[in-house]
């Protein structure tokens, strides 16, 4: 599978079982939610919009993602929503690049940089630094339909928090 299989293949509705802890395990979080992941068209305007804003030609673009979400975190079941806008430009060699990523909260203008690489393993490798954090993922699929993915995520102020999920698709829209 190359990279852009791999991204056609994440795009659609999905349901998300998620367990997370900090290191060293303290107490533990639980979550369920739906979330969807849109491929986006080459012209689309937020794509040029946010090409424009990191000094990328479009034409330089591999793919780029929407993704949304809404779900219930930790043992209060704390309602939980939002979107990213992500796009990824290859190097020379198509399995691995960089990725910028943006909330789309329009309180929230940071963008997150970091490099992908797809594995001969077939697992999708995200990491990112900001000036807080530095956050390890991993993707890979089970089947078309079953998806797994780990993260771990280190702030800069000490706290570091892992998690799993589960991701089962329920559609394609």
């Amino acid at each position: 599978m190359d990279f852009s299989d791999f991204i056609t293949q994440c795009a659609g509705k999905w349901f998300s079982q998620r367990t997370s802890h900090t290191i060293p395990p303290q107490a533990l979080e639980a979550g369920t939610s739906d979330f969807w992941i849109d491929l986006i068209e080459p012209g689309d305007s937020t794509l040029l919009e946010r090409c424009q804003s990191v000094g990328i030609a479009p034409e330089q673009v591999t793919c780029a993602i929407r993704t949304h979400w809404q779900g219930q975190v930790g043992t209060a079941n704390q309602p939980n929503s939002g979107a990213t806008f992500s796009l990824f430009v290859a190097n020379d060699d198509p399995q691995q690049g960089q990725f910028w990523r943006w909330s789309e909260d329009k309180s929230d203008t940071s963008v997150i940089q970091g490099h992908y690489h797809l594995g001969e393993d077939e697992a999708l490798n995200l990491s990112a630094s900001t000036d807080s954090l530095t956050s390890e993922e991993r993707l890979w699929f089970l089947n078309p339909n079953l998806r797994e993915r780990t993260s771990v995520v280190t702030h800069k102020a000490g706290p570091r928090y892992a998690s799993f999920c589960s991701e089962i698709r329920m559609g394609l829209k």
